[in-house]
């Protein structure tokens, strides 16, 4: 056999057979005009601290991008020019290289200067250098753009890079690779060491590599005697060079992509262009981000996020017939997928084969594959039935047709030949008019010799295919009849035991076993579809269309929903599959989400990956998954076929950062300080007393799940808000004083960022001040010590008056005081000598006793009267004489009592002279001598803390009857009026007190007088 032709003829029956083997596999999203972005020609791209990305595009602006949503600023918003060239990001602020000079953008503000197109933008040892299109520029804060002079070639030429490698700056332009010792006039070494076009150039292990533009890569080595001058024969025309991954090169071309070299070896490793599923072949740059993305700008096709992580992606632009996978199986050689309404296609290790669709089935969804043991392929389509896909060996003949070449006409030819043994599909199109109950299959399954078939909506069907007779035998059907309450099938599978389990659109569950139907019911009690149902360990897991994830025991079916410390990204669930680790991956409308769960089936995490992570399929379809025999994972998607490759090598998650973006005093941004130098340092803004109003806006920047940050905050020593996307805070009525202002994010895998604390003091208005307050408090004492002091001078003096108008006032008072008792002394002596009169003519020996008695009195009377106040005691003995003489002289009996209760000693208290005894004449002369009763007198003393109280009673007929009887006669009014101005001038208004005393009968049974004086006494 000829073994080069059966070569030959096998590689071109390959090439026939594969109808895309160019295509490769796909690992790069596009952002495009579509997308956002202003201008599909991205001629720079940068990352900031905060992690946005900025982009300079040709005509469209600039542009911020934080993985989601466009931000861009232009000519209208004070941009120099629309056409950028260069970036660069120092500090808070960024240069903009353009076409008609510098920009810089600090916040939202445009500072301009005019110049030559810049081309690129360096900060080297902390000073800005520019490289133009008419030499280098620098920039200073107060100076501006100055031109560098350095030789008059470099000054006229084209830099496109500048390149510094510790000791030495290498200079790429138009006319050559410069080295100097400096950039400056006076540098030590102005050489060029090449005189090629030189358009880019990067520093790596010691080595300057410069591209020439139509000569290669130049390598320098800088470390060693001589620089070497070895050169790499491509890539040509290269615009910029980056380096990624430790020692990979990427070298930007204007008509390859990007080609990839090994930095040490210097070594191709492999390409990134139109093959792999970019527009365009024109690459500006290439930038490697915090979360290891490779980013990817290009002239005319927008921008690309190239994923370095295990996602394989294949769309129609990498192969597939269309980008819409419905089912996907894993087959004895190869993946089959159904695609899109265009029939099927076999991926195996030679690449994408489409399959060649029957006419009877064009434009026709296939929603379920599977195959026997045979390898034969079973599809179940929407409205035809199943195709059955046989597989058949047949021999073909290969022809060594060189020997009929040579050949003459006049010569007998021998042709050589061979056979080779070719596998074909041989098609079957099982229908209803084959046998089926229907057309509209929803799922199929291949049990050893036997097929299974569920319908949309009458039953499932178990046959027997004889192909050669095209025939079905051992039918039977499983239906309403059969026990299967809801005919409404959402899918189908077979667990470990046998078992044939299918799942409703209204969440119902049943089995097969044996021919019988076990039609389990509605087990989550919920009206909610049940999409895809899988076994592991004994256990049966299924997926529902909005309530999540369920699980149950086979043993004893009760479900529980499967919960944990994360949840899924979504409870719609059209696809699950565990992989060879043991994780559930669960697949939705968002992507996919791998689910690790622990032995007792709780979520300990969870890892989504969407569009932004390299499942560039987005949402998935019903139950489109497999696991192929090396363990990968394939998720059909509506927008292509997505493969998971588990390997060691998985990307890690970055912790979070967050910034301040903007702080608001009174609505008004601060833009006087750089937020992110202020953030969680010793700073303090300080603001007036009026500026109580703040608000903090704060951002972290996932360029891989920009909506999955969530953000918490916190007043000084508050407790923390709750977890939320919130990232602006409005704070109002703040009080006076220092405060601090701090926030924290979290993203996707929960992992939390550092704080960020900004500090500021409200000051307190003036009238809150200390020293305003003391001040205030100084002048206030001084004042009410200024009237406190003439208050009391003018109290003084008042009192000085007072004081001398009471000594007056006590003056007149003694005065008629003694007045007083000079009146009362004639009124007494009046009455004792008409009394003793009375005596003479009827008892002689009663009238000398009364005499002797009468003088004791009188000379008592005498003495008592010149002083102002004497003893009780003295005053009860006068009472007692003067009680005496009228015995003697009345003309009837009577008994008189006195009694004192006080702690004091009669002899300590004091008392003015003459004041009672007016009363106990009262009482006997006008009360009991004209009384019909036995005279009874009682003269009661008694002290408290602060008066002396003295109560006179008797039992006559009583005052005011009294009073009545002897309206022609003033001695008692008199006697009365007297003593009640004595008492008043003594102790006030009020003092006197006199009633008579009413017994039961309402007869009056005497008098009583009571007053009370101030107590004084001799110590």
């Amino acid at each position: 056999m000829n073994k080069f032709w059966l070569i030959s003829f096998s590689f071109l029956l390959i090439c026939f057979s594969i109808n895309s083997l160019s295509a490769q596999n796909n690992r790069l999203r596009a952002y495009t005009l579509e997308d956002g972005l202003p201008q599909s020609q991205v001629y720079d791209i940068i990352q900031d601290e905060m992690g946005y990305l900025w982009l300079g595009t040709q005509g469209g602006g600039l542009c911020r991008f934080n993985g989601e949503e466009f931000k861009i600023w232009n000519e209208k918003d004070g941009l120099q020019s629309n056409y950028i060239h260069a970036l660069n990001s120092v500090n808070d602020s960024l240069f903009i290289g353009t076409i008609r000079g510098l920009s810089i953008k600090t916040k939202n503000k445009f500072t301009n200067l005019e110049g030559p197109r810049i081309n690129k933008i360096y900060r080297i040892k902390n000073k800005t250098y520019l490289a133009t299109n008419v030499g280098i520029y620098s920039y200073e804060n107060n100076v501006g753009l100055t031109k560098i002079k350095l030789n008059s070639k470099i000054n006229t030429s084209i830099i496109n890079d500048i390149v510094f490698d510790g000791k030495l700056f290498w200079i790429a332009t138009n006319k050559g690779l410069w080295k100097l010792s400096a950039i400056k006039k006076s540098a030590r070494i102005i050489e060029r060491h090449s005189a090629h076009d030189f358009t880019a150039a990067i520093f790596y292990n010691d080595k300057v590599f410069a591209a020439a533009f139509n000569q290669g890569i130049l390598v320098l080595n800088t470390n060693a005697k001589s620089y070497g001058n070895y050169w790499i024969s491509k890539p040509l025309r290269v615009t910029n060079i980056s380096l990624h991954n430790g020692n990979e090169l990427w070298f930007a071309t204007d008509n390859e992509g990007i080609s990839i070299v090994d930095g040490d070896k210097r070594t191709h490793l492999r390409n990134i262009n139109r093959q792999n599923g970019m527009t365009v072949s024109h690459v500006r740059k290439s930038i490697l981000d915090r979360q290891s993305n490779i980013w990817i700008a290009t002239s005319g096709g927008g921008f690309y996020k190239y994923f370095q992580n295990n996602f394989i992606h294949y769309d129609q632009n990498t192969g597939l017939k269309g980008n819409r996978v419905y089912a996907v199986h894993t087959g004895k050689d190869g993946i089959w997928a159904s695609n899109s309404e265009a029939g099927m296609v076999k991926i195996d290790s030679l690449g994408i084969h489409h399959i060649e669709q029957e006419d009877q089935i064009a434009e026709v969804k296939i929603k379920t594959i599977t195959s026997d043991q045979s390898g034969n392929i079973w599809a179940g389509t929407d409205g035809k039935g199943i195709l059955f896909k046989e597989i058949k060996q047949i021999d073909s003949i290969v022809v060594d047709s060189s020997f009929v070449q040579n050949a003459t006409l006049d010569s007998i030819v021998e042709v050589k030949k061979d056979t080779i043994v070719k596998t074909v599909y041989k098609n079957h199109i099982i229908d209803r008019d084959s046998g089926l109950p229907s057309d509209w299959i929803r799922t199929v399954l291949v049990d050893k010799n036997t097929i299974w078939a569920a319908s949309y909506s009458t039953g499932i069907i178990r046959f027997t295919y004889d192909p050669e007779k095209r025939r079905l035998f051992k039918k039977k059907k499983f239906d309403r009849k059969s026990g299967i309450k809801d005919l409404q099938i959402s899918y189908m599978t077979q667990d470990s035991l046998g078992k044939i389990w299918y799942t409703t659109q209204n969440g119902h569950l049943g089995y097969i076993k044996n021919n019988r139907v076990t039609h389990l019911g509605n087990m989550l009690n919920q009206k909610t579809s049940i999409s895809t149902l899988l076994f592991r360990n004994n256990k049966m897991f299924i997926g529902t269309a909005g309530r999540g994830i369920w699980w149950s025991d086979l043993e004893k079916v009760g479900f529980k929903k499967l919960k944990g410390r994360k949840k899924p990204y979504s409870d719609n669930i059209y696809q699950m599959i565990f992989d060879d680790l043991g994780n559930l991956w669960a697949g939705s409308e968002r992507g996919v989400d791998k689910i690790e769960l622990n032995q007792s089936n709780e979520i300990v995490d969870i890892f989504h990956f969407g569009r932004n992570d390299g499942f560039l399929g987005i949402e998935t379809c019903l139950n489109a998954v497999t696991k192929d025999k090396k363990g990968n994972l394939w998720f059909g998607a509506i927008y292509g076929l997505t493969k998971y490759k588990p390997t060691d090598n998985t990307k890690a998650t970055v912790k979070p950062r967050i910034f301040f973006e903007d702080v608001e005093v009174t609505y008004r941004s601060v833009d006087s300080i750089n937020l992110n130098t202020w953030a969680n340092s010793d700073k303090v803004l300080r603001l007036r007393p009026n500026q109580t109003e703040l608000s903090f806006s704060y951002k972290t920047v996932d360029l891989d799940h920009p909506n999955d940050i969530q953000y918490r905050f916190r007043l000084n020593n508050s407790e923390w808000s709750p977890w939320s996307s919130e990232n602006k805070q409005n704070l109002a009525g703040l009080a006076y004083g220092s405060h601090y202002f701090s926030a924290q994010s979290r993203n996707y895998r929960w992992e939390e960022s550092d704080l960020a604390t900004f500090r500021f003091f409200i000051d307190s208005p003036i009238y809150e001040k200390a020293w305003f307050q003391l001040a205030v408090l100084a002048t206030i004492l001084l004042i009410v010590g200024g009237y406190a002091i003439s208050y009391i001078r003018r109290v003084k003096q008042k009192n000085q008056e007072e004081r001398e108008r009471l000594q007056m006032q006590n003056h007149l008072l003694s005065l008629e005081q003694k007045a007083l008792r000079l009146q009362m002394n004639p009124h007494f002596i009046f009455n004792a000598l008409n009394g003793i009169k009375a005596m003479g003519t009827n008892n002689p020996e009663r009238m000398n006793s009364t005499i002797n008695t009468f003088a004791t009195l009188l000379r008592e009377t005498l003495y008592n009267s010149r002083k102002d106040y004497i003893t009780l005691d003295q005053e009860i003995q006068t009472l007692k004489h003067y009680i005496e003489i009228e015995q003697l002289m009345a003309s009837k009996p009577f008994k008189y009592e006195i009694t004192i209760d006080s702690d004091l000693d009669p002899e300590e208290i004091l008392i003015p002279p003459m004041l009672i005894q007016p009363f106990v004449e009262n009482a006997v002369r006008h009360g009991i001598l004209k009384g019909s009763r036995d005279g009874e007198l009682k003269i009661q003393f008694h002290t408290t803390e602060d008066f002396l109280h003295c109560t006179v009673v008797d039992n006559g007929h009583g005052i005011f009857q009294s009073q009545k009887m002897n309206t022609n006669t003033d001695h008692q009014s008199m006697a009365l009026t007297v003593t009640r101005e004595r008492l008043e001038s003594i102790s006030g208004k009020d003092s006197l007190n006199i009633k008579e005393i009413i017994n039961n009968g309402s007869t009056v049974a005497g008098t009583q007088i009571a007053f009370k004086i101030p107590l004084e006494t001799d110590y």
